[in-house]
């Protein structure tokens, strides 16, 4: 009678402990305390593309040079030492190896993200012997978090902004002018406030349709941002009104920069569905005095100034006649 080739339990166990390891959809393999690779399954092998063989009884920093040594040997040290599990999220190392993923290039991540887990594992003598790391592909996860968080970032966006214009609006631009007047009377330093809208807007609306209005509304908005330096604060202020905060600025330098934007509108050719348009502005500028009441009152004064530039024949920058 032929002897059999029995496979103790033991092994049988080990056995159809490696069977299902290859096929969990994680990474999963195990190092000693030199960091020698003792198991690789399936999924390493797929995303590495290095089979058992050319990984399992090597260094793991050898065979994976681009790995921060330093930082996963103190994860590694700290295992087997405190026989504890350690944890890493991508959020805070994107990931230890750098496996290709199969996601959209849209969402804007080069390579897949992973979260570890270090699990010790402990000998019959009560040591560990080994560390068993997961390594899970979170990179959807992290796809969907940067996308939450640009759809976050455009939804504060509008909430701020002239959705015509790009320019803030009057809300946020109200908030913003209040906070640079509490800085120019808390330090004494110049502020100055630029109040101006378009001259007879109405009648290009009239002649030739709101989509020529909008045309024009969105092409005096460029013109004031290539005017402006990015400190100031440019808000649509209603309409056609337009509000300019120049914070460290004085009255005579804000006068200079009214000028400036109002010659270059007058100067523009703005073209519309039926041709090019004149567009002039008229334009009041106001300073912060110290001893003022609050915000409104610099906005009174400047509003005063815009309305004194109407009277005098518009398109022309007027400053403020009294100072509180």
């Amino acid at each position: 009678m032929q002897r059999g080739t029995y496979t103790s339990v033991s092994e049988m166990t080990q056995s159809r402990g490696a069977v299902q390891l290859d096929h969990v959809d994680a990474g999963v393999f195990e190092v000693d305390c030199d960091a020698t690779v003792l198991s690789w399954n399936r999924f390493m092998v797929r995303h590495s593309g290095r089979g058992a063989s050319e990984v399992v009884g090597h260094n793991l920093f050898a065979r994976f040079p681009e790995i921060p040594e330093a930082w996963f040997r103190r994860k590694l040290d700290s295992v087997f030492a405190l026989k504890t599990y350690a944890f890493t999220s991508w959020q805070q190392r994107p990931y230890l190896f750098r496996f290709p993923h199969n996601r959209p290039i849209t969402g804007g991540v080069d390579c897949m993200r992973q979260d570890l887990t270090l699990i010790p594992i402990v000998s019959d003598e009560g040591v560990v012997d080994r560390v068993c790391i997961t390594v899970k592909d979170v990179t959807d996860v992290c796809i969907y978090q940067r996308m939450l968080e640009q759809s976050k970032t455009e939804v504060e966006r509008l909430s701020r902004t002239d959705a015509l214009t790009g320019l803030y609006n009057r809300g946020h631009w109200q908030e913003r002018f209040h906070e640079e007047f509490a800085r120019a009377s808390r330090y004494a330093s110049p502020c100055s406030l630029v109040m101006f809208d378009l001259d007879h807007f109405k009648r290009i609306n009239d002649t030739h349709g709101h989509l020529a209005g909008d045309q024009v509304l969105h092409a005096v908005a460029e013109l004031l941002n290539q005017t402006l330096r990015v400190s100031d604060i440019a808000g649509r202020y209603g309409g056609e009104e337009f509000a300019v905060v120049l914070p460290e600025t004085a009255l005579a330098q804000a006068l200079s920069v009214a000028e400036r934007f109002r010659e270059s509108l007058a100067a523009a050719t703005l073209v519309g569905p039926d041709g090019p348009l004149a567009v002039s502005a008229s334009l009041g500028v106001a300073q912060y005095k110290s001893g003022m009441d609050g915000p409104e009152s610099l906005l009174r004064l400047a509003d005063e100034a815009l309305y004194l530039a109407k009277r005098r024949g518009r398109n022309r920058v007027q400053a403020a006649v009294r100072s509180t």
